[in-house]
């Protein structure tokens, strides 16, 4: 699914971002992207969805070879790809369904599958009974949830949720992780980036851990000795 190969980058202000990261993701894989602010993981999902390139290295996602993907494929392979992020990006004045369908509409979709889809992706998410209230309404979970929902209008094959915990109490976000879950059981490559060193160990999914633009640990779900004890909590 996803090839990081010894990928540098170096921003224009001289700032390095990312040095030699290197690691492989397969399709259906669960995995925490770990580390502090400023560690890189949001780089990663810029440099996923090519909307920066590498100053060294080289990326496959999908398939496609970043460095040679032409222009005008570059929304194809973002429609491939769903982002959640900490700060949702929902829009005020519309309703939960309302926000989903936009993405829909942004795809082209006509009216009466928008509705159905709207509706669909809002019952993925468990707010059936939530998709007339707008956002200022919804708890910051609920919230979450319509992003997520928003994420998958494209039926991605990789889901990328930035930090969709980090405003959220450690109830809530379990029950965000579980969603994620839930959506990685379903056939989707699901990577979530957090600085939630607890909360990754509570699921026991495989972590890469980043700091200041290093990969300096990749633990493996078979090698952690959380995962026992995960499964036993989230039964």
């Amino acid at each position: 699914m996803i090839i990081f190969n010894s990928v540098t980058k170096t921003f224009p202000s001289g700032h390095t971002a990312l040095c030699d990261v290197s690691f492989r993701i397969k399709p259906g894989e669960f995995v925490f992207l770990l580390g502090p602010s400023g560690s890189g993981k949001t780089t990663v999902l810029r440099l996923i969805i090519r909307e920066t390139t590498p100053t060294q290295g080289s990326i496959l996602v999908a398939e496609h070879d970043l460095q040679d993907l032409p222009n005008r494929e570059i929304p194809l392979l973002r429609r491939q790809i769903g982002s959640a992020f900490q700060d949702f990006k929902l829009l005020p004045d519309k309703s939960a369904f309302e926000n989903v369908a936009l993405a829909l509409d942004i795809l082209g979709k006509p009216t009466h599958q928008i509705d159905h889809s709207a509706l669909a992706l809002l019952q993925r998410v468990g707010l059936h009974d939530k998709i007339n209230l707008f956002p200022s309404q919804l708890s910051g979970g609920e919230i979450q949830r319509v992003a997520i929902a928003r994420a998958l209008a494209t039926d991605p094959v990789l889901l990328f949720a930035d930090e969709p915990t980090g405003n959220l109490d450690i109830d809530t976000a379990e029950q965000i992780v579980s969603l994620l879950r839930h959506i990685n059981q379903e056939g989707t490559t699901v990577i979530m980036a957090t600085h939630d060193q607890n909360l990754a160990n509570h699921f026991g999914y495989r972590q890469i851990h980043l700091h200041e633009g290093k990969l300096i640990k990749d633990v493996h779900p078979e090698s952690s000795s959380t995962k026992k004890s995960s499964k036993k909590k989230t039964k």
